[in-house]
């Protein structure tokens, strides 16, 4: 039996990228003639059908909803499924689970997947390539064919949509503050690059609750990573060329490498470094010392972003789409990484 043809294949056969097919079989001005007949020639020659047609064909409801996440080892990803599935089987949804593996092109397949007759619509957090390179044609390829999608938190503000996110400036700020009332003076953050929306947000409300107190942040006290899984080397040495009192971490494994990091340095947690994360997952009650974390209620983003979604789908009336960003509330869990 002969190979399906996928949008992967033909970037593969003729050695071009899986964005540069997508945009070349809509017809994009942004691809050049001459590739955009190559592409679109094969594609002819072995009858690809681009999902554009499947969508535009598909009148049934399957009552699924395809999910796509960057990746389901971290906690706050899981609690979001598990808020998803919750309100999804309550409406009778079932519910399918991809993961982009902070991979545009395997955004783009998964996408190419799912709407392909698969399911009604989409709950997705964007990859960080996709933030990296601002390029959301497969959403809005999606959305223009009447197939709704809701955003959490990795959101973009070029897609029509609903979108669950928590308020991550007030929620660093309040994280930050917290610090400055224990009693610490110098502070630095463990973020993330600024192309992923949630880093660059969290910064903001690290400097800007430094800044009500009268201090400026300097240059040395952001460490941005861009690669999660090999961090421990750039946060050692962070901690090693900064005397900081008190961090910030955008997440529990920021949190629990610095933390094992300044304990291998000889530092008492919270006697000489105090440590505040975000997500308030099980690397955070079971670290040693336990994370004061600022929870994001990923379970009640998850149940949001399925309601929303479902009530989309049973709209009787499309004529007027109106889209709400939906601010989950977070909440400051004290333990003994702080005083």
């Amino acid at each position: 039996m002969p190979q399906k043809l996928t949008l992967k294949k033909i970037a593969t056969d003729l050695k071009v990228s899986i964005s540069t097919v997508s945009k070349a079989l809509r017809d994009s001005h942004e691809i050049s003639e001459e590739t955009r007949t190559k592409i679109k020639d094969y594609a002819k020659k072995f009858n690809y059908k681009p999902n554009s047609i499947a969508l535009s064909l598909k009148n049934q409801k399957t009552k699924k909803i395809g999910i796509i996440i960057p990746e389901i080892v971290h906690h706050f990803f899981a609690t979001v499924i598990s808020g998803v599935e919750r309100v999804a089987n309550e409406k009778g949804y079932q519910v399918i689970i991809t993961l982009s593996g902070e991979s545009f092109d395997k955004e783009v397949v998964n996408m190419e997947m799912l709407a392909n007759g698969s399911i009604d619509g989409f709950i997705m957090s964007l990859s960080k390539e996709t933030m990296s390179k601002q390029d959301f044609h497969h959403l809005r390829e999606v959305t223009n064919q009447g197939m709704p999608i809701v955003m959490f938190d990795r959101v973009s503000k070029d897609i029509q949509c609903d979108q669950i996110i928590i308020d991550d400036v007030s929620a660093s700020h309040t994280a930050t503050e917290f610090l400055l009332r224990k009693g610490c003076k110098k502070l630095g953050i463990i973020s993330t690059v600024d192309y992923v929306s949630v880093g660059r947000l969290r910064t903001q409300g690290f400097r800007e609750a430094l800044q009500q107190r009268m201090f400026e942040m300097e240059e040395h006290q952001v460490l941005k990573i861009e690669d999660a899984e090999n961090c421990d080397n750039l946060i050692e040495n962070f901690l090693k060329e900064n005397e900081f009192d008190g961090i910030v971490a955008v997440n529990e494994l920021f949190a629990v490498t610095a933390s094992k990091a300044l304990q291998r340095m000889g530092k008492k947690i919270p006697q000489d470094v105090a440590i505040v994360a975000f997500t308030d997952g099980m690397l955070s009650k079971y670290a040693s010392p336990t994370l004061t974390t600022i929870s994001q209620n990923g379970e009640e983003m998850g149940a949001l972003a399925a309601s929303k979604l479902i009530e989309k789908l049973e709209a009787e009336d499309h004529k007027e789409e109106s889209y709400e960003t939906v601010v989950v509330k977070t909440s400051l869990v004290e333990r003994e990484s702080t005083p």
